[in-house]
């Protein structure tokens, strides 16, 4: 039960992460924002240091810098992918992904999908095709650059998800700091490298800021939910974060969903939900 609230809170704050990212990259230059939303979150685990501690064995070291390399890539090409939109179809599309991953390490591990699992990876293949195609004149399709950017993001999340997974679990917030630190360095590197194509605009500051927290936030239970549960089941939990994204994406930027990628947005929500079961 403690995984599972745990998991259901890192969802809700990826969904919200996710919405101000992508909101913050329609504004400036998508590594703008992250530049101001690494940061950010790396400012928020140290302030945690005190509180949870962390011990920065050789593992600890090794899984956290290669879950920041990941993190960097997933902020990113996420945010990217949010800020072409439409949101409420992306979204879900990276979360599937960023699901399936981990399942299929957890198989490796030695867990089992049973029945319910055995239903939803298929299913959950399908309601990709159905949420990514969509038709009519006025519906909102994302593009070809949009779908494959949404399943490079996927695959980013899936990657850091396992890799801190994989961290030492008497670790405490040692993995989330130094992934968080090296993703830092690597986007502000990348963003030193690029001057010149970042544009004048200036990064919506607040937003970006917000981000970040609120996915240092989601991090931390992930880290814990995990440590608590199976990676499978937790990971496809989180995977529900689009919930967060869609609802505000369609409050805030009014985005239109049709019939037929409702029914696809639903098929997703059934295949994570029998995954959960597993």
């Amino acid at each position: 039960m403690l995984a599972l609230l745990l998991a259901l809170g890192s969802s809700l704050a990826y969904g919200c992460a996710d919405f101000l990212g992508g909101l913050g990259a329609r504004k400036a230059h998508v590594l703008r924002t992250v530049m101001i939303a690494a940061p950010a979150s790396l400012v928020v685990e140290l302030l945690l240091w005190p509180v949870l501690g962390a011990s920065f064995s050789p593992g600890a070291l090794g899984w956290g810098a290669a879950s920041g390399v990941a993190s960097a890539a997933a902020f990113a090409l996420l945010y990217k992918t949010l800020a072409i939109g439409p949101m409420n179809v992306l979204s879900p599309v990276t979360a599937l992904v960023s699901a399936m991953l981990p399942v299929g390490v957890g198989l490796l591990q030695g867990e089992h999908l049973g029945m319910a699992g055995l239903i939803g990876l298929p299913l959950a293949l399908a309601a990709v095709m159905l949420v990514s195609a969509g038709s009519g004149a006025k519906v909102a399709r994302p593009s070809r650059t949009a779908i494959l950017l949404a399943f490079g993001a996927g695959a980013a999340i899936a990657l850091q998800l396992i890799f801190l997974h994989q961290a030492p679990s008497d670790s405490g917030v040692a993995p989330l700091i130094i992934g968080r630190a090296v993703s830092s360095v690597v986007t502000l590197t990348a963003a030193g490298l690029m001057f010149r194509r970042l544009g004048p605009e200036k990064p919506a500051y607040a937003i970006s800021a917000a981000a970040g927290v609120l996915d240092s936030v989601a991090n931390l239970l992930f880290l814990f939910a995990a440590r608590n549960g199976d990676l499978a089941v937790v990971a496809v939990i989180t995977a529900l974060y689009p919930a967060g994204t869609v609802l505000l994406a369609r409050s805030v930027l009014a985005e239109r969903i049709h019939r037929g990628q409702l029914v696809g947005l639903g098929a997703a929500a059934v295949a994570v939900s029998l995954l959960a079961l597993t």
